[in-house]
């Protein structure tokens, strides 16, 4: 667990990114007026989960008064609320919501981080974050050494994603439940420990459970939930 308390040390500890730095101290200093009463986190918010998981979920950023109030990745939001309640009924989180990094959430081979460790204005990172952030993704990937299947919320993860993957055949193409093998970009790994050493590994990408997407119906529980079937059963993930 050392590896894990020095990667979320060296994430809390971040000031990287000058604009995220300033706007998520911004949010939690004027806070939204529902929370005036609470203590938000305002700090980079590291991944979550079970750190033995051959499932990882990639976001994109916390939510200015979610994740950044919370101090807990896809806590405290809608997304959040869509999220966990899609991940309980697929038997990887304990309970349906996650409203505090206290409400007792465990998740069970499944681990969610973000793209982006602090809350960017207008969730939109500038492409300098991405690239600022990305080696702690890097660092997550090779932890997780039983890693079998990443999903990505959104094109900017899938994107992220495969800075650091590349397909092993054809073209990855970003649509809905689409399901790409991956290998790990030499270029990227030449000098470290490789991902998911011995074993195959799998991209599934989905929308992102943004409140513009589900309120919509662009994307729906069922929708959602095919997506943790599919990783169930391209990673042969026994229940």
């Amino acid at each position: 667990m050392n590896n894990w308390s020095t990667l979320e040390s060296s994430i809390l500890t971040c000031r990287l990114c000058p604009r995220l730095v300033a706007w998520r101290e911004e949010v939690a200093r004027v806070k939204r007026r529902a929370y005036r009463d609470e203590d938000y986190w305002g700090k980079p918010v590291p991944g979550f989960g079970d750190p033995a998981a051959r499932l990882l979920i990639v976001g994109l950023a916390p939510g200015a008064h979610g994740a950044n109030r919370t101090g807990r990745v896809f806590t405290g939001d809608g997304s959040g609320d869509f999220l966990y309640g899609a991940l309980h009924r697929a038997g990887f989180a304990s309970q349906a919501t996650s409203r505090a990094s206290e409400d007792g959430m465990v998740l069970t081979d499944a681990y969610i981080t973000s793209v982006c460790r602090c809350a960017p204005p207008d969730n939109k990172p500038r492409p300098e974050e991405i690239t600022a952030c990305l080696p702690f993704l890097a660092r997550e990937v090779v932890l997780l050494e039983e890693l079998r299947v990443i999903v990505a919320l959104g094109r900017i993860a899938f994107d992220a994603v495969l800075r650091l993957f590349e397909p092993v055949e054809g073209r990855a193409i970003f649509a809905h439940g689409a399901v790409v093998e991956i290998r790990p970009r030499r270029s990227v790994w030449e000098s470290t420990k490789t991902p998911a050493e011995g074993g195959r590994l799998w991209l599934i990408a989905s929308y992102h459970p943004s409140r513009q997407n589900t309120q919509t119906g662009r994307l729906t529980d069922g929708m959602f939930d095919r997506i943790w079937a599919a990783a169930r059963a391209t990673g042969c993930l026994s229940w």
